[in-house]
């Protein structure tokens, strides 16, 4: 289950900001992921509560924001969304691509409330 690394990466990033804003208590945060990360939501849920309990985070509200896959073309520059199983452009028919968007997982905002 690689919900839980992403959930200990997340509790570590959320300590160092709590720590740099003085912030005594994490009350939300979002994370933007990736399609190509397959990450599932439930699974990323429960494991975010039990990294959280203890902690600053204990009790924060987790929203997950999914991004679909978008490919740029090294042959042609075309932009486009691949398929699950193909990452053929539609232009040129190449499978030399760019992975622009979908493989990420960010940290994208935290609410607090202050110390």
């Amino acid at each position: 289950m690689h919900e839980m690394s992403i959930a200990v990466e997340l509790m570590r990033q959320l300590e160092a900001l709590a720590a740099e804003n003085n912030a005594e208590r994490v009350t939300e945060l979002t994370v933007t992921a990736g399609a190509m990360r397959a990450i599932v939501p439930e699974a990323l849920e429960i494991a975010f509560e039990a990294v959280a309990e203890g902690t600053c985070a204990a009790g924060a509200t987790l929203h997950l924001e999914i991004v679909p896959p978008l490919a740029r073309c090294r042959q042609c520059g075309s932009r486009y969304e691949p398929e699950p199983d193909s990452f053929v452009c539609g232009q040129c028919n190449q499978a030399d691509v760019e992975i622009v968007q979908g493989n990420e997982i960010l940290l994208t905002s935290v609410r607090w409330e202050q110390a």
